[in-house]
């Protein structure tokens, strides 16, 4: 989702997605490759850190982290306080699990690429982290399902002795009750009647929901980000903020996500403003710009519950409000 605060995700600054670069004296291992003991130690792992979090017990998590990410823990602590509700009563399963040795490198390097299965295959995965220190490593996917919100979670765990946690990142597996694929195929009819706005940010819904970490890639989702780039609607926010005109105002919107964490499928939107001191100004604002965007895109209307829209002026807080699409008027 597209974004953050958005539907409960976590990114922790020792793994990013950047784009693969050169091929380094690494490997990475599939779990059917694996030894049966080496298997069994990283899903025992993985079901104990697991455990932790759907109980909420962030002491015990942080405990089986490496030293590193456990002296700036509180992130992590923020994401299983947030996490562990949705997960109560959730079955755990591991997903998938990776081995990836950097024992060979001599020095950390800008992007250190681990291949994943033969090329060109369903289940190949590309696993790309910047500036990673030698030694051994592993990446176990985890889904927690049986619940209203069923959740995926990778961890990436490092070899420090006893397998540890070096990463923790979760997303959910459905937005408004609706996998990754179903809003791919969303997607694609959206297209094909012409409706841009709705397409392209359902492509990015289903891209979201297909990546369980954002420094993972595979050949199915290039092809899912290169058909959401070329259905990408002209004059989105991007270097330059997009601007629309509502009532005698022009509204600067500097980023538009999607976003699920009320239920139902909104649209978000945040534009630039000179004050939201005042609650009552702000709203009007804020209903003035909805209307405008339904107005100069209808379409809107069929493909999202709702709008979200947020004015953020410098040295305030936001305002923000949700309205359903019904509501708008």
């Amino acid at each position: 989702m597209p974004r953050s605060g958005k539907l409960f995700e976590l990114v922790i600054t020792v793994v990013t997605l950047l784009a693969p670069a050169r091929i380094f004296a690494v490997s990475c291992t599939n779990q059917s490759q694996m030894t049966e003991s080496d298997r069994a130690t990283l899903v025992q792992v993985a079901k104990t850190i697991a455990s932790g979090v759907q109980a909420g017990n962030i002491s015990a998590v942080q405990a089986l982290t490496i030293p590193k990410v456990k002296a700036q823990f509180d992130p992590i602590a923020n994401t299983i306080e947030q996490i562990a509700p949705l997960m109560a009563g959730a079955t755990i399963t591991i997903d998938a699990l990776y081995g990836l040795d950097a024992s060979d490198l001599k020095a950390p390097v800008e992007d250190t690429v681990f291949y994943c299965g033969v090329a060109n295959s369903p289940v190949h995965v590309d696993v790309t982290i910047p500036q990673l220190p030698q030694g051994k490593y592993a990446l176990t996917l985890v889904h927690a399902t049986g619940v209203k919100q069923p959740q995926q979670m990778a961890f990436l765990l490092q070899k420090n002795g006893d397998w540890q946690l070096a990463g923790l990142f979760v997303k959910p597996l459905l937005v408004d009750g609706h996998d990754s694929v179903w809003y791919w195929t969303k997607a694609r009819a959206y297209n094909q009647k012409g409706q841009k706005w709705n397409a392209y940010f359902y492509y990015t819904t289903a891209a979201y929901l297909a990546t369980p970490a954002d420094f993972m890639t595979s050949a199915n989702l290039d092809k899912l980000n290169q058909e959401a780039a070329a259905s990408r609607p002209d004059g989105l926010p991007g270097a330059q903020p997009m601007e629309i005109k509502g009532g005698n105002q022009a509204y600067s919107v500097s980023d538009v996500h999607t976003d699920g964490s009320l239920g139902g499928l909104d649209l978000v939107l945040r534009y630039s403003a000179a004050d939201t001191a005042d609650p009552v100004a702000a709203r009007a604002r804020n209903l003035e710009l909805m209307k405008a965007t339904l107005a100069a895109h209808p379409e809107l209307k069929d493909g999202f519950h709702g709008l979200w829209v947020f004015a953020e002026a410098p040295g305030q807080r936001p305002y923000g409000n949700e309205l359903a699409m019904s509501e708008i008027h």
